[in-house]
């Protein structure tokens, strides 16, 4: 028997098939495209991604001898996905990484209410979410809101594709309007957001129990699965990864070296009693909370620097990267590279990356350095944001391939560094919430113990720890003096 399991990305997507041991049987890739129709903006056609997740899973479908036992799937997270009473999309889903409504929520953060939500849902609100989306449409797309019968997430659309249901995950629905202690929608934060018009476009919330629905006629016809087959909506993507680490209990934390660099630890409880910072996430896993910090530039960074500095590919720039003697030779570069800003472990819009200690006697090899060392410093300001105490730290995604940055981040974090052998994580998330939610396993530790997948481990040079955390307290101090730079820049270019 098999399972297929997609993750639903925002630049491509993967539906792979694992045997009842977890092991990758085959993967098959579909891209995606992100549409850019103005500066900040940032959408997907619905029906596109439709199309490729179902013609990703017809493919798999085809090529699979074995029979198929379950469909499950986790996706991006965020953003805001409007359909109306006929599961038609209103118009283009807009994604996470949108900055068109930046300016309300620096309002918000001058006025309090970030603040003031985050006492409530744990979460640090930013620009790519329902409460900054929705009244952006209203004024601008009026036409759109009206037509819509529910606000959803990209989970949520696909559920519907397959089952003919409206629903939403707990972890979806946890940012921005969830009470996160209540585990329901909150009126307050409602109207803190003066969005109490759009109560009625929320979904019903599925948790642990029932997230599975059964494939529908034309999802069976789509995909070539049968009728009726058991389909399990896993915990959004950066959940899901979390889960197919292996991190699952308290304490443990895993870092996601993606075009997202997002480093998250699982706690027991909800903390709020420190200033407004990350995510607070209904993780699937009962009684556990994920405190997540998702960066808005991770190995886009490095794409960028690949191009920028002429080499064949990421590991050609961790080879040239070694070239340079740790810390660069004093130049440091603070990789807030979206155009969105960004939101973890602090907001900022209109956050830029910035390059300190630049001379004519710095070379490519310093740069390609200093780029590696500003990404791996993020993930260390992420888990000192984070407060939470972890001994280990598991790492995942396309940037874990390199043996460098791995040793980077241990010798950056202190932690021993773990990174997991194997490759779609998102999937493999999904794997094990449809098999614990389907009773094939008793409970999310032990399927975490059987199934997640652990491989080379790295652990940190005390000396190169102490430098590290020298050029962590000199990259703080940089960052506030660039923040001034970016107000600056806020103004835009001057008219001719």
């Amino acid at each position: 028997m098999a399972s297929i399991c997609l993750d639903v990305g925002t630049s491509l997507i993967k539906a792979v098939a694992f045997d009842e041991d977890g092991n990758e049987l085959s993967v098959v890739r579909q891209p995606t495209e992100v549409l850019r129709p103005q500066p900040g903006f940032a959408e997907q056609d619905m029906g596109a991604v439709w199309e490729a997740a179902s013609g990703a899973v017809k493919e798999m479908t085809a090529s699979l001898d074995e029979k198929v036992q379950l469909l499950a799937f986790t996706g991006q997270g965020d953003g805001c996905w409007l359909v109306d009473e006929d599961a038609r999309p209103t118009g283009p889903a807009v994604l996470w990484n949108d900055a068109r409504n930046a300016a309300l929520v620096q309002r918000w953060e001058r006025d309090g209410t970030l603040q003031r939500a985050f006492e409530i849902n744990g979460s640090l609100a930013f620009p790519g979410l329902p409460c900054a989306v929705l009244p952006w449409l209203r004024e601008h797309e009026p036409e759109r809101v009206e037509k819509a019968y529910r606000s959803m997430f990209c989970d949520g659309w696909i559920f519907l594709r397959l089952t003919d249901h409206f629903a939403i995950d707990e972890s979806d629905a946890s940012v921005p309007l969830l009470d996160i202690r209540s585990g329901e929608y909150s009126d307050e934060l409602l109207a803190m957001y003066d969005l109490e018009w759009a109560r009625e476009l929320l979904p019903d919330i599925r948790r642990q129990g029932s997230r599975a629905g059964e494939l529908c006629a034309d999802a069976a016809k789509q995909t070539g699965l049968p009728q009726g087959l058991p389909v399990v909506m896993a915990p959004f993507d950066i959940a899901a990864t979390s889960i197919g680490c292996g991190s699952v209990d308290t304490g443990q934390a895993c870092s996601i070296l993606g075009t997202t660099l997002c480093t998250e630890i699982v706690a027991d409880e909800v903390d709020t009693s420190d200033s407004a910072a990350g995510f607070t996430i209904s993780m699937g896993v009962p009684s556990r909370y994920l405190r997540a910090f998702a960066a808005m530039a991770g190995t886009d960074v490095i794409d960028w620097a690949v191009a920028t500095l002429g080499v064949s590919d990421a590991p050609e720039l961790g080879r040239l990267a070694q070239e340079a003697a740790p810390g660069a030779g004093g130049l440091s570069v603070l990789p807030y590279f979206s155009p969105a800003g960004e939101r973890a472990p602090f907001l900022d819009p209109g956050a830029r990356g910035t390059a300190f200690g630049l001379t004519v006697e710095r070379g490519r090899d310093d740069i390609a350095r200093a780029v590696f060392e500003g990404l791996t410093l993020v993930v260390r300001d992420c888990l000192t944001a984070a407060s939470t105490e972890s001994t280990e730290l598991r790492l995942c995604g396309g940037g874990s391939a390199s043996d460098f940055w791995c040793q980077l981040i241990a010798d950056a974090t202190g932690l021993v560094t773990r990174r997991s052998a194997d490759s779609e994580l998102g999937a493999k998330g999904a794997l094990i919430t449809a098999l614990v939610e389907t009773g094939s396993e008793s409970g999310f530790t032990d399927a975490a113990a059987r199934l997640a997948k652990m491989g080379d481990e790295f652990t940190p040079d005390d000396r190169a720890h102490e430098a590290m955390s020298e050029r962590y307290e000199r990259f703080l101090e940089l960052r506030e003096v660039a923040e001034r730079s970016w107000r600056t820049l806020e103004g835009g270019e001057p008219e001719a």
